[in-house]
């Protein structure tokens, strides 16, 4: 993506001075409407209320004041795992004489108005412990304090700007001169302390009672995500779908990561806010999600491009808010930021157009369409981006990487893959039309863009290569096993490759990893490739390597540096979980060489009776 604008001189004074950590080390929980971050010292230093992009609430994670912590007074060694089919986290401290945990997760099914963030601090061993807490709930990214008091009951009553608090479970807590809740306790063993904060943009209703909380949510998770009894990494794969649960909002779409600011390289002005739907993501995911069958998010996902296709038309952008407003113009807060990030709020993405999106979302409709949920107004929808190729085919776009406009191999290709789905499995009425214009461009793509050797360029007349385009092989654009599709695997690896994990491109003469990190998305793709040309010991092999880069709470973010081995830019990204998604699924099964499902060769050559039913 493009370098952000320069930020502005940062006021340290609103900084909270609290350790920031490495970005592996960061637990995630979400509710669909909203997600925090929580560090190894029980810190959630991330938090938006009432949605994804709106001002964040505990602000640490960027260098602003705000967090709400939870941690052992006593030396400790930090750990912890996600319960098993869900965003439930248990952080987990070994002290010389105990251990202490603490349940964490953002209540489920949720207001979209009301976030409530639930902590069950437990002491499962036979000593017991002394536990520190500390609340400083502050609006607009910490630049508006929370004034607070206590009700009659105990709990304290907080009102911040345009945002309404509550908190339960600390009566004993103070306030302190800098406006900051705080607590210590002891908890024996067998014991437990609940904590809720509930933080709204409307009035407050009655409390939220903590048993009552924690059982909705298990039982919304435990009905959320399927078992996946038949893939490769059974919970890696489980956790990659809880992620994308996670981040979609219902209605709304999924967002790109929960973040903002959290750099791609350090000083490189690569900081951006990914808080917004990009469609193209959106499609990974509804791919992941209809391997086999349906799983409960591909309608939601449909749902939501259908919405934006129709209010848009041809003026379709490449990424919304979840309310579906375009992504406010870029611009920079007054903080000190994550260390090597910048603070842009806003993406200029609004102003883009990308050929590859609706070549990208035909092959999301044509998995709709698959499983016979292609409704009347979906397939409206897919004939509306059947006629934006057409139009603007030939015409330069800012592509996959969202770079300057230039005529780009994958845009092209991601067109023909999009249309060649349609048109075997969409309306019959798009078939002829969709065939016939895959054929026009994907001849055109050729002439243009393959190298001496076979392979596909970036781009007409310059010998560059890119990790994207791998897909076209993987989506239908043609079968996996042709020749042009064999060079590009052996190309790619050979130049764009080092240590098992994958870069974009080479941007200029520097070594590999020096510009950006491995791009864990390029990775995954990579072991699709494999495995649709039968090379199955090195699909398996680029799958578990990519795994290998996850931290300990088994997050991904977009980009890996190599050589130190870290987690670079915003986290959790959701497209590399789709990815990891559909890659455990398919190497779950028997190779069919076609990873979207359908008979192998050349995919015009079966047939489509072009049902549509309501969902």
């Amino acid at each position: 993506m493009k370098p952000s604008r320069p930020s502005v001189t940062a006021d340290t004074s609103r900084s909270t001075g609290q350790p920031f950590h490495v970005l592996r080390e960061y637990s995630f929980v979400a509710d669909g409407h909203r997600g925090a971050l929580i560090g190894p010292r029980g810190d959630v230093v991330w938090m938006c209320v009432p949605r994804w992009d709106s001002p964040a609430t505990f602000a640490s994670l960027v260098g602003g004041r705000g967090g709400y912590t939870v941690t052992p007074v006593e030396p400790y060694v930090w750990g912890g795992t996600y319960e098993p089919g869900s965003l439930v986290w248990r952080s987990h401290w070994v002290t010389n004489d105990t251990t202490v945990e603490c349940r964490e997760a953002l209540a489920a099914p949720a207001d979209p108005h009301r976030a409530v963030l639930l902590r069950r601090i437990e002491m499962p061993d036979s000593d017991g412990a002394r536990v520190a807490v500390s609340l400083d709930l502050r609006g607009d990214f910490g630049s508006t304090p929370a004034d607070a008091r206590r009700d009659d009951a105990g709990r304290w009553v907080l009102d911040c700007g345009d945002l309404r608090a509550r908190w339960s479970g600390l009566p004993e807590a103070s306030r302190g001169d800098d406006g900051v809740l705080r607590a210590e306790l002891y908890l024996a063993a067998g014991e437990h302390r609940d904590l809720v904060l509930e933080v709204s943009d409307r009035p407050l209703g009655p409390p939220v009672e903590a048993p009552d909380a924690w059982r909705a949510t298990e039982r919304w998770w435990s009905e959320q995500v399927p078992a996946f009894e038949d893939v490769v990494g059974r919970r890696d794969a489980r956790m990659a779908y809880a992620v994308l649960r996670g981040l979609t909002t219902s209605g709304g779409g999924m967002v790109a990561a929960p973040t903002l600011g959290l750099p791609e390289r350090a000083e490189a002005g690569r900081n951006f806010d990914y808080r917004y739907v990009w469609l193209r993501d959106q499609a990974y995911a509804g791919l992941a999600v209809s391997v086999h069958e349906p799983l409960p998010l591909l309608p939601e996902l449909v749902d939501v491009t259908t919405a934006r296709i129709l209010e848009h038309g041809h003026d379709l952008a490449p990424a919304y808010s979840v309310t579906g407003a375009l992504p406010p113009e870029e611009s920079t807060l007054d903080l000190p930021a994550y260390p090597g990030g910048a603070d842009v709020v806003g993406n200029w993405v609004r102003g883009q157009f990308q050929l590859d999106t609706p070549g990208e979302l035909l092959q999301l409709y044509a998995s709709a369409a698959r499983h016979d949920l292609l409704t009347a107004e979906d397939a409206t929808a897919a004939e509306t981006l059947v006629d934006v190729i057409a139009a603007r085919w030939t015409q330069p776009d800012a592509g996959i990487w969202e770079l300057d406009p230039d005529w780009w191999t994958h845009s092209r290709l991601a067109c023909v893959g999009g249309l060649r789905r349609i048109a075997q499995h969409g309306p019959g009425a798009l078939s002829d039309r969709a065939d016939s214009l895959a054929d026009a461009v994907l001849a055109e793509t050729s002439r243009r863009c393959l190298s001496p050797g076979g392979a596909w360029l970036r781009r007409p007349g310059r010998p560059e290569l890119d990790a994207s385009l791998l897909l076209p092989g993987v989506r239908g654009a043609l079968a996996p096993t042709d020749p042009r599709s064999l060079a590009t695997i052996a190309a790619v690896e050979k130049d764009l490759s080092a240590d098992g994990y994958l870069y974009r491109n080479r941007p200029d003469d520097r070594p590999l990893g020096e510009a950006e990190g491995a791009f864990l998305l390029c990775g995954f793709a990579m072991c699709l490739a494999h495995w649709g040309a039968g090379h199955e010991v090195e699909a398996f092999r680029w799958f578990e390597r990519q795994r290998a880069a996850a931290g300990p709470a088994g997050l991904f973010a977009e980009e890996f540096d190599v050589e130190q081995h870290q987690l670079r830019g915003n986290l959790p990204q959701g497209f590399v979980h789709a990815l990891l998604l559909e890659c455990a699924q398919r190497l779950g099964g028997e190779p069919d060489r076609d990873p979207c499902g359908e008979s192998s060769g050349d995919p015009r050559h079966a047939g489509t009776d072009g049902r549509t039913r309501q969902r």
